[in-house]
């Protein structure tokens, strides 16, 4: 029999390595107040790529939300329910963000990009960096959810809740990135590289160490096996 719980847990992991391909295929997206030009030929002249990214945006979204949904069902297993609400709710506002995302990058490829309305277009853009640094609101909540659950629960060791709260913190720093231009603006270095490596590392991390304790352990909430 197929232990979908378990299997569940695995989808950190998957989810990951979509966000990683579809990254990839994006490619990189004009920064804030490029030019119409730029815009044009980014969105419309490579719509069928944006496209495509977005359909694996999509699944990793969804990758990501099971596994949300599979870290709550371990911490009310584990009698930290509190915690398990904490981390669905942020898998839901982490969906409602990145689909709001695709929707932007799929509408301007589409068809906003190429009808020759550039304000709009421009607009729209602006909007998609803005997300970007606003999604990391719920993404620091899911690290939170299950740093902290993990930790009470007995399941991961204190090194592995230091490791989460400093990957919480530094994904926390993503939605500061307000500057207007720079390293430290929304379109910037930080904002665009650093939390992206950090949620991808403390995703595919526990996912896979969820994935690796038997179900038992698991719903018992025995601390047999600690994450590093």
């Amino acid at each position: 029999m197929v232990d979908w719980d378990r299997n569940w847990r695995s989808n950190g992991v998957i989810a990951a390595v979509l966000f990683v391909v579809s990254f990839i295929v994006y490619g990189t997206q004009p920064k804030m107040g490029e030019s119409a030009q730029k815009l044009v030929s980014f969105y419309d002249g490579d719509s069928t790529r944006i496209l495509i990214s977005g359909v694996i945006f999509g699944f990793a979204t969804l990758c990501l939300m099971w596994f949300a949904a599979a870290l709550a069902s371990v911490l009310r297993d584990a009698g930290k329910g509190g915690w398990g609400t904490a981390a669905i709710s942020a898998g839901a506002a982490i969906g409602a963000v990145y689909i709001v995302r695709i929707t932007l990058r799929a509408s301007l490829a589409y068809s906003i990009a190429g009808s020759g309305n550039d304000q709009i277009t421009s607009a729209l853009n602006d909007i998609s960096w803005v997300l970007v640094v606003l999604g990391w609101f719920p993404i620091a909540m899911l690290i939170m959810a299950g740093s902290f659950g993990l930790r009470e629960a007995g399941i991961i060791s204190n090194a592995g809740f230091g490791a989460g709260v400093t990957a919480m913190v530094l994904v926390l720093l993503g939605t500061t990135t307000w500057a207007s231009d720079g390293f430290w603006a929304a379109d910037g270095g930080y904002a665009r590289f650093v939390p992206t490596i950090v949620m991808l590392l403390w995703i595919t991390v526990v996912s896979g160490f969820l994935y690796m304790r038997s179900p038992s352990a698991v719903s018992a909430g025995r601390p047999a096996v600690h994450a590093p």
